[in-house]
């Protein structure tokens, strides 16, 4: 079992020309609501593609229907928490290009006790494996805990602060990171190689495998001498929201159904491509059979 320690939001997309400027205001020409967050994001994409996810989270009353819609999808949601305060969202602006630029907004997310998360803890089988990204709060409290309980740490760094060097991050049996992550990461200036970028990963951490997403550009594995690289698949993005989310779910299902690193690379990245055409968040995550047809077409 995954647990997933993990955001929940209400995503607010805007279609817009171009992202807002300081100063500027624009007219956008679309606008909806959905579930989102990088921890739900990541919850329903492993389990679209056939893992087995339980998250844990905090969530506000009246969003009860965003637990329902990640029950609904195959997620175990026994762990979320309906409270009083006010839900994390997220204001999201998709420009033409599909690029976007999003203003997030805690809320519950950030309101785990270090009692509440060592019971979760606890709960866990040692062996399991935690899955965290960095919208929620106490991170460093749950890895330590979840270590000591002989969890797998998997964590993406998502989004980047700088409160993410001071983790224990050598806890972690598996990374995954952007560019920009990396380049934070290892201090190394903006436009890096992803050779560079893999070495100071490595040396740095020797022991955690890593998993480094290019977009564009492919993305990577390392761990030890081993190096395996993902080409990039030729599509045309239309929002690249949920893009790192769907990579990452669609990756640790594949590994938690003990696959090659090979072929969770390759339904991670094109999980991820089928998305970046599709608009909105856990909207544009794709189902299983999706990404084995276009597997199937390559082969």
């Amino acid at each position: 079992m995954l647990h997933n320690f993990g955001s929940i939001n209400l995503d607010h997309f805007y279609r817009v020309p171009h992202l807002v400027r300081p100063g500027e205001t624009l007219a956008g020409h679309d606008y909806r609501v959905g579930l989102g967050g990088k921890g739900a994001n990541q919850s329903l994409a492993m389990a679209r593609a056939g893992g087995k996810v339980r998250h844990w989270g905090r969530l506000g009353r009246h969003d009860a229907w965003a637990k329902e819609l990640l029950e609904q999808a195959g997620v175990d949601t026994d762990s979320i928490a309906l409270v009083d305060e006010p839900g994390g969202h997220a204001i999201i602006q998709v420009d033409d290009h599909g690029e976007n630029a999003i203003l997030l907004f805690p809320g519950a997310n950030h309101g785990f006790s270090e009692a509440e998360l060592s019971e979760l803890i606890e709960a866990a089988d040692p062996g399991d494996w935690l899955l965290a990204q960095n919208e929620c709060n106490a991170l460093a409290k749950a890895l330590e805990l979840a270590h000591a309980r002989g969890l797998n740490i998997a964590f993406n760094p998502a989004p980047m602060t700088e409160d993410v060097a001071a983790l224990p991050l050598e806890l972690c049996r598996l990374l995954f990171v952007n560019r920009g992550e990396a380049e934070e990461l290892t201090g190394l200036p903006e436009g890096a190689a992803a050779s560079e970028l893999l070495d100071a990963l490595t040396e740095r951490l020797p022991d955690t495998e890593t998993v480094l997403t290019l977009g564009g550009e492919g993305a990577w594995y390392q761990h030890g001498e081993t190096r395996l690289f993902q080409p990039p698949l030729p599509v045309t993005p239309r929002d690249t929201t949920a893009a790192g989310d769907t990579f990452i779910g669609y990756y640790l299902a594949a590994r938690q159904a003990e696959l090659p690193v090979e072929t969770c690379l390759a339904r991670a990245a094109t999980a991820a491509a089928i998305g970046v055409q599709r608009l909105g968040a856990t909207e544009s995550i794709p189902e299983l059979a999706d990404v084995e047809a276009l597997l199937g077409q390559d082969t």
